[in-house]
């Protein structure tokens, strides 16, 4: 849940973590800490805060050296405090190391070390890891050997960077079901939670795996498995991504160009699976028993995926949560079950978790991931990329609608493959998707008045989004864009359950955005609208069609598309007005309070 970097090389090692930090923070931004190896002992400058205005207070750039480690926090042992910030230390302040992660036994590891003496500095989990390694150097092992029987005391998730003061030539890093990836540079060399940390300087990679770590000179690197030791040969990869790619392009936030990036971003989904949905389809043909797991934005696309398997493939999957899979579907899990898992970082733990579980049940694993080389790309059978590129604001935009499409693709082609739609409408609708991102460039030219509109409900309290079918998913995403980044308060519900409960929540002037493209269940959903209107609710309709226009109270007019192809489309209005909404209230759209980008602990 943080974001973590090391550098060893000729640069001054401040200077390139704080510039690395700073396109972390997306990962977190409690506290910001920065440790470099010096030529007598180790400084480390930490405290609670975001790095800008640390930046001033502390003056991180001004440390001199060569290499050294930094963080950037999202608490979760430890309340964001100067005490809790990382890099955190040994009782000799010899070894200094940042921490991405939980330690689930530390209470227990913690009493152990308080017996022995040891005296603690904070309530983090962390500083154990240092303590751990210092009792480890007691019983004259080196520091690597030191290090290496620590980590075999630890359970749970950890990437960590460490320096050790009495060795300046060397940084360490390892990897347990927590993100890390190595920069491979010309005489230097980088580690970080997520590529664009360092990708000003290198686009080669080598992606750790879990239960391996890393020992790192200014020229070369060495990875080894933790339970034995032994070297391990790793592949050296280019990240097609440009630093460009990365920045903010002169936009006032991340999120509102990667709001912008999506016709393109789609246009690569489309283009990146052209050559291989129709195998992937080929290979999951066969099962029955399909299972798609995900969370957050992600679980709305699967509720997506269900539709469309089901309207074109004959098959009925069951959508789970990735954190309730794992304990209510196990024993349903064999080998003749399919597991499609929807991440966008790949690193999600909830979701790592249950591909793990079902491929200890011998189930098949398809996974739709947008970072290439992540772990749920290593663990899966099969992988489609989304092909989004990087994505810094926390509230999914662009990779939600790479996943849709990929959906879309693999739906027809399944549909192809079983021959259980009608083939003239599976090749019609394959022809559409290719026009979907030019549907959504359209919807961008409506930016001015989705941002005038915002000005209207800025003050509103409460807001509902409502779909039938397809379109509910996109009232579920339509309404947590709106919680994620503006804090108002907002429901998605399929507008069939208005009369069930929620309609004794609708009053005069309470927003209720119906998504309503048109299709088999128009007529329905303007029959639920006119419930909305009875009771005097404002009415802000998604649609292309006279007959919703006439029981709206503001219309947006939305390019002709195929009903389900529509949550492509859809959702970017709804997007955009949770952007300006959130800009108007006075948030910071990409940095959403409690929230981080990528969830990597449970």
């Amino acid at each position: 849940m943080c974001g973590i970097i090391g550098y060893i090389g000729e640069r001054k090692a401040s200077e390139v973590l704080i510039e690395g930090l700073r396109r972390l923070e997306y990962r977190g931004y409690d506290s910001v800490g920065v440790a470099v190896n010096k030529k007598d002992e180790i400084e480390i400058r930490k405290a609670a805060g975001r790095i800008d205005e640390l930046n001033e207070k502390l003056k991180f750039t001004e440390i001199e050296g060569k290499s050294g480690i930094a963080q950037t926090r999202w608490a979760t042992h430890g309340e964001p405090n100067d005490a809790n910030a990382h890099p955190h230390t040994d009782c000799s302040g010899e070894i200094a190391l940042v921490h991405n992660g939980i330690i689930e036994n530390y209470l227990e590891l913690k009493e152990e070390l308080l017996e022995k003496g040891h005296e603690f500095k904070s309530e983090t989990d962390t500083e154990v890891i240092a303590h751990l390694i210092e009792e480890e150097l007691k019983k004259n092992r080196s520091f690597e050997e030191a290090l290496r029987k620590a980590l075999l005391k630890l359970k749970g998730s950890f990437a960590l960077a460490i320096i050790y003061s009495k060795d300046k030539e060397h940084l360490y890093f390892v990897r347990n079901e927590s993100p890390l990836v190595l920069g491979v540079g010309d005489g230097e060399m980088f580690a970080a939670s997520d590529v664009p940390a360092f990708l000003a300087y290198t686009n080669k990679v080598v992606f750790l795996d879990d239960g391996e770590y890393a020992i790192l000179s200014r020229d070369s690197f060495t990875v080894k498995d933790i339970k034995t030791g032994k070297e391990k040969k790793k592949e050296i990869k280019e990240i097609e991504w440009t630093l460009e790619m990365a920045e903010k392009q002169g936009y006032p936030h991340f999120m509102l160009k990667e709001i912008y990036e999506q016709p393109q971003a789609v246009r690569d989904a489309i283009y990146g699976n052209a050559g291989s949905i129709d195998q992937i389809a080929r290979e999951i043909a066969a099962y029955d028993k399909i299972f798609i797991v995900a969370m957050g934005t992600s679980y709305h696309a699967a509720l997506y995926g269900k539709y469309l398997l089901q309207r074109l493939a004959g098959k009925v999957p069951i959508v789970e949560e990735a954190s309730e899979f794992r304990y209510e579907a196990g024993n349903l899990i064999d080998e003749r079950t399919l597991i499609i898992a929807i991440t966008q970082s790949g690193e999600t733990a909830d979701t790592l978790a249950a591909i793990k579980l079902a491929k200890e049940k011998g189930a098949k694993v398809l996974s739709i991931v947008n970072v290439v080389g992540s772990m749920a790309t290593r663990l899966s059978d099969l992988v489609i990329y989304t092909h989004a590129g990087p994505e810094i604001g926390v509230a999914a935009t662009k990779t939600y609608t790479t996943q849709l499409t990929v959906l879309a693709m693999l739906a027809i082609a399944l549909g192809k493959q079983l021959k259980s739609g009608e083939s003239a409408y599976l090749t019609k609708l394959n022809k559409e998707l290719q026009r979907v991102p030019d549907l959504i460039e359209e919807v961008l030219k409506h930016e001015s008045s989705l941002k005038d509109l915002a000005e209207v409900l800025k003050d509103k309290r409460d807001f509902f989004y409502i779909g039938r079918g397809v379109s509910v998913p996109t009232a579920f995403e339509g309404a947590l864009k709106l919680k994620e980044i503006s804090y108002i308060h907002a429901e998605g519900l399929s507008a069939g359950e208005l009369k069930h409960g929620p309609l004794a929540l609708i009053e005069d002037g309470v927003p209720v955005v119906a998504i309503a493209p048109s299709g088999k269940l128009l007529e329905k959903m303007i029959s639920n609208i006119k419930e909305v209107n009875a009771r005097r609710g404002l009415i802000i309709s998604l649609g292309n069609s006279e007959s919703l226009r006439s029981v709206s109270d503001i219309f947006l007019e939305m390019p002709e598309v195929d009903e389900l192809l529509s949550p492509i489309v859809y959702v970017v209005p709804l997007q955009i007005l949770a952007y300006h909404l959130a800009v108007l209230r006075g948030n910071d759209p990409d940095k959403p309070r409690n929230l981080a980008k990528s969830v990597t602990v449970e």
